[in-house]
């Protein structure tokens, strides 16, 4: 398992950036070659399932999660949302937290778990790197605006 943390601080309510991290097709958009589907209907929380499907062709895979941690942000809470991921290629679980600042934005903390099936513990280093960048970026897309 390879453990890795993105953090930002950003200017936006966390309102708005829980909103905004917890719109789960819109991942799809920011992570190269990959499409997320939700499977159960709306509102978002506790049980919501999708699914990320990345890659082309017949060299794709499927990344099942579903929720089971879902805490918006409110006045002097900070939200928490937490993924479980059961695919056959990757497992693991995600955390997202946001908490608001005294300047008036938040803090975002994404905290993943991750294994992916074939590859040894010892490119858990490699996978580290890889998660932060590639999350790092999708967050930043998300966040863009906000």
């Amino acid at each position: 398992m390879s453990l890795f943390r993105v953090e930002r601080t950003v200017p936006a309510a966390p309102e708005e950036v829980w909103r905004r991290l917890t719109d789960w097709p819109a991942h799809g958009r920011q992570v190269p070659l990959t499409r997320t589907r939700v499977l159960t209907p709306g509102p978002y929380g506790v049980g919501t399932r999708f699914v990320a499907r990345t890659g082309i062709g017949r060299l794709s895979f499927d990344d099942p999660m579903e929720v089971v941690r879902w805490e918006p942000p409110t006045a002097g809470r900070p939200g928490v949302c937490r993924l479980e991921k059961s695919g056959r290629v990757v497992r693991g679980w995600a955390v997202v937290e946001v908490t608001a600042t005294a300047e008036g934005g938040c803090r975002v903390l994404w905290t993943e778990e991750l294994s992916v099936r074939g590859v040894p513990g010892a490119f858990d280093p490699v996978l580290r790197l890889a998660g932060r960048v590639v999350f790092g970026r999708a967050v930043d897309g998300l966040l863009r605006g906000a």
